[in-house]
């Protein structure tokens, strides 16, 4: 029985280090789910019934970016599916984009049970793959969807609803933080502020392409921080 476990452990560590050499070679959002389709790096990969890298465009100008699949997201296998997905589908509407035209990941792959806060040791082991999406991709403006999202990327705990709809740079990469449509949900007051950011954003964008019209060829750099105030998280 000891062998046994041996040898399964053995297995393992064999296969971690093979998805480790080939999810950062990948060079496409194909080679990268085929890389970590089978990831058992921390518990969820044991509870989830589908890795959930993202969907859309893989040259898309703009990649957005909530927290972790949820129960219908875990079922199908593709991100923002449920009512949120609908949401953001009518927001995505109202400035002339479409699902197909951008990008829509999150910082987890593996749905949380009973769709509970990222730990950390699950955001450890996802946000390299995120970051890996975003070097595949290279979009103009990331969206980060609520807190969560946009503690990991922008690393701040200054609240959501202090920076929706701004525009933040870090080192090459742009960020517009944006409400969950989720919390609209919940929260109705906050549909119209989510209409007015997404107008925003149309802003953004058209002064980013200018900018690297400009500038030249775009790049990714992932080092730098944002100038962003520190302040205590909020649930929105």
């Amino acid at each position: 029985m000891r062998f046994l476990y041996l040898v399964q452990l053995q297995w393992l560590l064999q296969l971690g280090d093979i998805m480790a050499e080939a999810w950062e070679e990948a060079a496409s959002i194909t080679e990268l789910y085929e890389a970590i389709k089978d990831c058992s790096r921390c518990p969820l990969g044991d509870t989830r019934t589908n890795l959930v890298l993202g969907a859309g465009d893989e040259n898309a100008e703009i990649m957005f970016v909530g927290e972790a699949p949820g129960f219908h997201e875990d079922k199908q296998g593709i991100p923002f599916v449920g009512p949120a997905g609908q949401l953001l589908d009518q927001l995505l509407a109202s400035i002339d984009l479409q699902r197909s035209q951008v990008y829509i990941a999150n910082t987890l792959k593996c749905r949380p049970p009973e769709n509970r806060d990222p730990q950390p040791q699950e955001l450890e082991t996802c946000t390299p793959f995120l970051f890996k999406q975003i070097a595949i991709i290279k979009p103009r403006i990331i969206c980060t969807l609520g807190n969560h999202a946009t503690r990991t990327l922008l690393s701040t705990s200054t609240g959501i609803s202090q920076l929706h709809g701004k525009l933040i740079r870090k080192g090459e990469l742009a960020y517009v933080p944006l409400f969950h449509p989720a919390a609209a949900l919940h929260k109705p007051p906050l549909k119209s502020t989510l209409i007015d950011d997404f107008q925003r954003l149309r802003e953004h964008l058209a002064s980013e392409r200018l900018r690297w019209e400009e500038e030249g060829e775009k790049g990714v750099e992932l080092a730098v921080e944002p100038e962003v105030e520190p302040e205590q998280m909020g649930l929105f």
